[in-house]
Formats: structure tokens, sequence, C-alpha cells
């Protein structure tokens, strides 16, 4: 598994060029066990970057509804310590949010020093959903698009990496989890009549992706997760926030005292 196989580069990236059922090769059962020792590395990791209390760490998760972003919440960023995460969720903008620039909200819930932030959905759904229900022009759009990477420089100068996921499911996968809810009364919670409507808009959602995915940078690259197969969608966005993290390279505190010369009675 290359992670560069699915990091987007270039102006225009297209969707149909990732396969939604992509297995890197392994089976589910040959997948477990390797995520269970990236956990223990991200964990690891997780508690330098807190240590160190220098750098923080973006992760932002866009994906179509029954995507996995919360899957992917509840597996991946599970392996971590909750002390050093906080994730934050973006719905429809309250009247205080419409009266501010879309990115007030946003800045807010960056990750101070040490910590690990994860947006499930994002500063993304201010272009997203504007410009399939056609509220925002794609001038417009592209506007916002250019203010998201001014945006997303200043985090990384500011010591804030980002990583942003995009979770590429199929139609087919996507209707069988929502039938899925349907089926099981514990999951109706999780079913919105509203998501059917949604789903009639796939096209346009994969082109306003599509263009959203143009933000990719070296300073906060966008990865396309294949994720019909959510053991997968597992290993790919772990391996690629460990990669993130050894990249980081977050160090221990250097202590004022000698470990050594100090007895406890």
């Amino acid at each position: 598994m290359k992670l560069s196989d699915y990091r987007v580069r270039g102006k225009r990236a297209r969707l149909a060029d990732w396969d939604t059922r992509e297995d890197g090769g392994l089976s589910k059962e040959e997948a477990q066990p390797l995520l269970a020792e990236l956990q223990e590395e991200l964990a690891s990791w997780q508690e330098r970057l807190y240590a160190e209390g220098k750098q923080s760490l973006l992760v932002v998760l866009q994906a179509r509804d029954a995507g996995g972003k919360d899957g992917t919440v509840k597996k991946v960023i599970g392996a971590f310590n909750p002390n050093g995460v906080r994730v934050s969720n973006f719905k429809v903008p309250t009247p205080e949010e419409k009266a501010h620039d879309f990115l007030w909200r946003v800045h807010a819930q960056v990750p101070r020093a040490g910590m690990i932030g994860v947006f499930n959905r994002s500063h993304y759904e201010d272009v997203l959903v504007p410009l399939v229900h056609g509220e925002m022009d794609e001038e417009a759009a592209e506007e916002r698009l250019k203010d998201i990477r001014h945006f997303e420089a200043l985090l990384g100068r500011g010591g804030t990496r980002v990583v942003k996921f995009y979770l590429h499911v199929s139609p087919d996968e996507q209707k069988e989890r929502l039938q899925a809810r349907l089926d099981d009364p514990s999951k109706h919670w999780k079913f919105n009549p509203g998501d059917l409507a949604e789903r009639a808009l796939w096209d346009g959602y994969t082109d306003a992706y599509e263009a959203c995915l143009a933000t990719s940078t070296d300073a906060a690259p966008w990865y396309v997760v294949p994720a019909d197969r959510k053991w997968f969608r597992d290993l790919l966005v772990s391996r690629v926030l460990l990669h993130t993290l050894k990249d980081m390279d977050p160090q221990y505190p250097a202590v004022n005292f000698d470990p050594r010369a100090i007895a406890i009675e």
C-alpha cells in the first residue's frame, strides 16, 4: 500500500480514478493485526505530540451521507488518549455564525498546541452545500476555496499540520448503509429522510468534491480513501496519520533535573 497512490496532486482530481472497493491486496483477517499495531504506534506518537506541546494536528474528515465519518472517529481516532483529542462537528450555521465570515466558527475549533483536532465535516461544507444547491456560483465557490487555501497555510505557519480525508463510497454502498439504518430499530436515529434528497444530487456532489480536492497542497494534503470496505478505510487512514505524525517528529521535552540524582524515599 503506497500512501502516495491516494494523495491528491494537481489542480483537478477525478474521483472515478479511485476504486471505492479497493482492498490494498489484503483480506480483512490480514488487516486486523496490522491495524492493532498501528493503533499502538499512533498512541505513542500522540503522547509525544502532547508532551512536546509545540505542534498540533488537524484531521479533516469529509464524506457523503453514510460515508463512514463517525466510524472512522470511533475506530481510528479512538486509538488516541481522549485527553489529547477534540472532535468538532459542523452543521448548518446558526444565525450567530452566519453573521460572521464563513471561517469564523471554524478557526475557533482549531486544535491548540499539543492536541489533535478532528473536524467531522468541516469548512468545506460551506462550499459543497451551497454550490450543489445553486446558492453559490462557481466563481464564488472558487473564491471560498482560495480563502480556505490561505487559511490552511496560515495554520501550517502557526504549527498546525493539516491532513484531509475524503472517504470515497459508491452509490450502491451508500444505499446499503442507509437501508441498514432503516432495517435496524436501534439505528433509526441515524437515518435522516433528507439524506435521500442529497443522494439524488450525487453527480453534483461529485463535481463539488472534485473542486474541493484541488486545495490539496504539501502543507494540507487531501487523501482519497476507498471506503466501501470499512476495515480498509480504517487501515489507510491510520497509516496516513502515523506517517504524518512521524513527519512532524514531536520530541519529549528536556527536563531541568537529573533523574538519576533523585531518590524517592
